[in-house]
């Protein structure tokens, strides 16, 4: 199995890597930071029989860049069977604070950027006919949440409808397109926050990829508790969703 990975540098992307390596797949890593990335390929090929990994350096933020580093990373590998949209960032401001910067960037990568990506791996896998598409989105999509997380959340949860698109577009094709909805699990980037049911990194991506090679529609990570609170969320009170939130 040949797999790119968005945002692969560190946090969930860096894990999946590691747990998609030790189960066989060649692997193209992609991510704006080049060092963690030649770092992180360094880790996964000096074992013996490890699998080929190539990194290049790519902000989904430049569309440009998008289109032209997903198809020579196909090149690279010889193929790709999959694509894991992962690239995220989850800075934020309240609305209105008068610092709409980080809001914007937001937006940029984790909507535009992701939907670049997807434009690139989907004509790859239109042209081949066959592939398989992952998007990662979050529990913060079933619901809008407020202060810092509005535009995080507002992100999440329109990747979740751009994705029943791709869905309905694809079905009853060899092409697959599957959503990943992560709880909240421990990384670098959310070290000290406060997360309720939170797991520790390592089974959190072996949720992810266990998820990822069963090609769902859809996944909650870890299934337990999300896969109920998830529901919940999306039908709960204002007053609550504002407590708990």
């Amino acid at each position: 199995m040949r797999t790119l990975i968005t945002g692969a540098s560190s946090g969930l992307g860096a894990g999946m890597a590691r747990e998609l390596a030790g189960r066989g797949h060649d692997l193209a890593l992609v991510a704006r930071r080049t060092d963690r990335l030649e770092a992180l390929a360094a880790e996964l090929t000096a074992r013996p029989g490890a699998p080929a990994v190539h990194t290049a350096a790519l902000d989904v933020t430049d569309d440009e860049a998008v289109a032209r580093v997903v198809p020579a990373m196909r090149d690279a590998l010889g193929g790709l069977d999959r694509v894991v949209v992962n690239a995220g960032a989850g800075g934020g401001r309240p609305i209105g604070s008068g610092r709409p910067g980080a809001n914007l960037a937001t937006a940029r990568t984790n909507f535009v950027g992701a939907i670049a990506t997807c434009e690139a791996a989907m004509e790859i896998f239109r042209a081949q006919g066959s592939g398989h598409l992952v998007v990662v989105t979050s529990v913060a999509a079933d619901r809008g949440l407020r202060g810092a997380s509005t535009v995080y959340a507002a992100t999440k949860a329109g990747l979740h409808t751009f994705v029943e698109g791709l869905q309905a577009d694809v079905v009853g094709t060899p092409i697959a397109v599957t959503e990943l909805a992560p709880g909240f699990i421990r990384t670098d980037l959310n070290e000290g926050m406060t997360m309720p049911f939170a797991v520790d990194l390592t089974p959190g991506v072996v949720a992810m990829v266990e998820a990822i090679e069963r090609r769902p529609a859809h996944a909650y990570v870890p299934r337990w508790p999300w896969a109920v609170l998830g529901r919940a969320l999306r039908v709960m009170p204002m007053p609550l969703l504002r407590r708990i939130t």
